[in-house]
């Protein structure tokens, strides 16, 4: 049984701009390797080796972003106020306010201010509204301030 992907509207379309640029770089690569096995001798030929293996990990990702996309469930935001899947949040932790994102995993990228519904943060502020506090894996606490 194929496991759903929760994704929000905007990942969605991030995963279809990837597949699309990922499915032109096909024949960049294609005549990359063509220029490379004109050299002659593939046993040695470095530029044929690096062609063929960066065809293997395009071709990778192309089928990953295939079956997320195929088993892609989007989240919408109803949360009627409390923190989940698709909610941005603002948090004030250690007198500093920070913004994210709840998103699932497959999204997940905390440098972005997207945060996993599955990593510890983010299983902590699930559920929660605005002016509850949540604990921190490190032991300190945060106060959602509020919840969109």
């Amino acid at each position: 049984m194929k496991k759903s992907v929760d994704l929000t509207k905007e990942g969605k379309t991030e995963l279809e701009k990837e597949l699309e640029e990922r499915v032109k770089e096909r024949d960049v690569i294609i005549e990359k390797i063509a220029t490379a096995r004109a050299f002659g001798d593939l046993s040695e030929n470095e530029d044929y080796s690096a062609a063929r293996s960066e065809q293997k990990l395009n071709e990778s990702r192309i089928a990953e972003i295939e079956e997320i996309l195929k088993n892609a469930k989007i989240i919408r935001n109803a949360s009627h106020g409390k923190v989940g899947i698709g909610a941005k949040v603002t948090v004030e932790v250690g007198g500093e306010e920070y913004q994210y994102a709840i998103v699932g995993p497959v999204e997940a990228n905390p440098l972005e201010g997207k945060i996993s519904n599955e990593s510890p943060i983010g299983k902590a502020m699930l559920g929660k509204k605005a002016g509850e506090t949540y604990k921190l894996p490190n032991g300190n606490e945060g106060t959602i301030k509020s919840v969109e």
